[in-house]
């Protein structure tokens, strides 16, 4: 995780978050979006590894990414999350990173 270090503190831009086109370039798409967002909230943004969905949830505190969290939907329950075991998580950075990297590039703009 320490790849995605140098995001955290950065405003995110609502209008790049909006940009549907380029997070599905990046194989991302955007789930829940609070707009405006309160001082803070989290955004949720998801894309598939395999077979499976991967959230990512942004915690935004005043505008400025605050935390990245990797979870799995429960199964029975889709409203319950599980952060990714450090395989998993590994894995899906493995496959994923350089986009999820992108991804936070344009969400961040900077």
């Amino acid at each position: 995780m320490e790849r995605f270090k140098k995001y955290i503190g950065r405003e995110i831009k609502l209008q790049y978050v909006k940009d549907s086109e380029k997070l599905a370039a990046c194989g991302i798409t955007c789930r829940y979006l609070p707009d405006p967002p309160e001082d803070f909230d989290e955004f949720e943004f998801a894309c598939e590894h395999g077979g499976k969905t991967v959230l990512i949830l942004a915690a935004v505190e005043l505008g400025k990414l605050k935390r990245l969290l990797f979870t799995v939907p429960d199964a029975t329950d889709p409203e319950i999350t599980r952060p990714l075991t450090e395989g998993q998580l590994q894995e899906f950075l493995a496959a994923k990173g350089e986009k999820v990297s992108e991804f936070l590039d344009h969400i961040t703009a900077g």
